[in-house]
């Protein structure tokens, strides 16, 4: 079976590092990344130009798929707790990589002029009331039943 991107990645908090210098060449003076371990996400936040951005990268989620592609058998040398668990300490390290790539991407349509801002970013984009555009959408439109 063919493998997951970024299965394999190594760079980890150096990933999350690289992000943080690309921002800061970007322009943005507020930026950081966090974890949030009780929904399994990695976090990137920035501000430019007065327009807060928030990105989520589910580590749980690359675990799941990475379990699909992957699955444990009895064949392995270890019990099927510990190849979920090194999953999904393999995940964290992935996503972050994955976050790098993203962003650079992103802030290169950009620049190149391929989008605006708000056409690369708009649903990671903070609203004043503290959710991403992207949440209250997913929230308050799409979750409306469908007109008859």
């Amino acid at each position: 079976m063919k493998s997951l991107p970024y299965e394999s990645a190594t760079s980890g908090d150096k990933a999350l590092t690289e992000i943080q210098s690309i921002l800061g060449q970007f322009g943005c003076g507020t930026f950081g990344t966090m974890i949030d371990a009780t929904r399994g996400v990695t976090i990137v936040q920035f501000v430019w130009k007065k327009r807060p951005v928030s990105i989520e990268a589910s580590w749980k989620g690359y675990a799941a798929a990475w379990l699909k592609r992957h699955p444990y058998t009895h064949r392995m040398r270890c019990q099927r707790h510990e190849h979920e668990s090194n999953a999904l300490t393999q995940t964290k390290i992935s996503v972050c990589s994955i976050l790098r790539d993203w962003v650079k991407a992103q802030i290169t349509a950009y620049e190149c002029g391929l989008l605006p801002f708000e056409g690369v970013f708009m649903p990671y984009l903070m609203l004043p009331d503290g959710r991403r555009l992207l949440d209250r959408v997913q929230s308050e439109i799409l979750a409306l039943p469908p007109a008859s």
